[in-house]
């Protein structure tokens, strides 16, 4: 089910859950992407009785603008968390979403059980100066970008075509399997409609993060990726990496 909440400071955030009653795991999600790509996993998740939810962070879809951090978003996940009636869950960060799932692991040890982090930045350099002032500097060929991609679009085979096109060609083919061109299509739009949700997860991805794998106190599980098949390492399995969840 897909809704919005309200945080405690006002903002609002979007959410998808499968509303299931069992054990939970938040999914942070990677960039520029949002809560669609959990929806992958939901076949997984049903069949090992796993409530999966995803938030969008500031910036992306519904979820409004802040001036977020790491830790920001593991707060705002725990109130989301909250707000569903969610205790204790396990975090699972795809992409540059690795760091903020360390961020809430070690945030809210009492409330994280255990952390999985999939295809996470390796060495990511560190880029000088102030998020703002990186926010700035990758701007121009973010939005360059998007311009080609041309999300308003509302053509949704043409503007799948032209995302799926973009990536390595095995992770085009298993997304292009797994979802609908509307599907990809509603996701590229939700990432796309407010720039500022990508240039501040790629400002913060590329600054000092908040946590380590050293500030965590769960067990934390790591599926590094292959360079050709980024997005498949966590669209191929799904059924496994939450199953390392519940252990």
């Amino acid at each position: 089910m897909d809704g919005v909440i309200t945080l405690p400071d006002g903002r609002a955030a979007q959410y998808w859950d499968t509303g299931l009653d069992g054990p939970a795991v938040l999914f942070f999600h990677g960039c520029p992407d949002t809560r669609h790509a959990a929806m992958t996993g939901a076949p997984a998740a049903a069949a090992l009785g796993v409530r999966l939810v995803s938030v969008n962070r500031p910036g992306y879809g519904r979820s409004d603008r802040h001036d977020s951090s790491h830790s920001s978003v593991a707060d705002d996940a725990v109130a989301v968390a909250d707000a569903l009636g969610i205790d204790g869950f396990a975090a699972l960060g795809m992409s540059v979403g690795t760091a903020y799932a360390l961020a809430c692991a070690a945030r809210h040890p009492d409330r994280v059980r255990a952390v999985a982090l999939v295809a996470g930045p390796a060495d990511p350099r560190h880029e000088p100066g102030t998020v703002a002032e990186v926010v700035e500097r990758f701007r121009p060929e973010f939005e360059d970008w998007v311009a080609r991609l041309d999300p308003a679009d509302p053509d949704d085979e043409a503007l799948a075509r032209r995302f799926l096109a973009g990536l390595p060609p095995a992770d085009a083919a298993l997304l292009g399997t797994l979802r609908t061109p509307a599907q990809v299509a509603a996701s590229v739009r939700e990432a796309l409609v407010d720039h500022d949700g990508y240039l501040r997860d790629a400002a913060l991805t590329f600054r000092p993060w908040d946590a380590t794998p050293g500030d965590v106190r769960c067990p934390v599980h790591t599926w590094p990726d292959d360079r050709d098949r980024h997005l498949s390492t966590l669209l191929g399995n799904w059924r496994p990496i939450l199953a390392s969840l519940l252990d």
